[in-house]
């Protein structure tokens, strides 16, 4: 196992080529993985997990111990993922699973310590809803969402679950050199959905 290190560099990681960005940036990434709190021999699940990068960065954390299942919907990522897991040596710690959410996460036997979706194939409520059903009491569930579509729909499934969150708004630019000055180009903006499973919670709250 490669040594313990948060927000790696995107060029550490295999992209899709020719069309890079599917891929959680460096600085979301520290963020995100900060927010699902991995600790020794837990259990993360990484749904829509692209290029694998939160996953491995978990898996870092986990330990030999835990156990990290990433699932993504498209064959091309998920032979990608697959890459960068056998490039960091954490095929022991790491099972990427070609399928889609919220089905697909029926094969996944072990129920998660922490949940992070970064993708959710247009059926956010229901991922949300599958993944709180399954998730441990007290286990963190972190979102990443792009569009104000994912946003709300993410906003409406928890308050429908009566589940307290918070939401960042994170805006990043990173430094490009033109000449011999330097300018900013910003990322996109990215909303980090918090929220923590009640220890008194039932399954049957979730999933109403």
């Amino acid at each position: 196992m490669k040594r313990l290190s948060i927000g790696l560099p995107d060029e550490a990681f295999f992209q899709r080529k020719p069309e890079k960005g599917l891929i959680t940036k460096a600085e979301i990434r520290a963020l995100s993985v900060a927010r699902l709190a991995p600790g020794a021999g837990d259990v993360i699940w990484d749904i829509g997990t692209a290029t694998g990068s939160v996953a491995i960065e978990a898996a870092m954390l986990v330990g030999n111990e835990g156990k990290v299942f990433a699932l993504e919907k498209n064959a091309e990522d998920a032979q990608i993922a697959r890459q960068n897991v056998a490039k960091f040596e954490l095929g022991h710690v790491i099972e990427v699973i070609h399928g889609r959410a919220p089905q697909a996460l029926a094969q996944i036997a072990a129920e998660p310590d922490a949940v992070f979706i970064g993708g959710s194939g247009g059926e956010m409520g229901e991922v949300i809803k599958t993944s709180l059903a399954r998730l441990r009491p007290n286990g963190r569930l972190v979102i990443n969402a792009i569009t104000l579509d994912n946003l709300s729909a993410a906003l409406d499934t928890l308050k429908a679950l009566e589940l307290k969150f918070d939401v960042t708004l994170v805006q990043v630019s990173r430094s490009k050199p033109i000449l011999d000055l330097l300018r900013f180009e910003a990322l996109n903006p990215i909303f980090i959905i918090s929220a923590v499973k009640s220890e008194t919670r039932s399954d049957a709250q979730e999933t109403t």
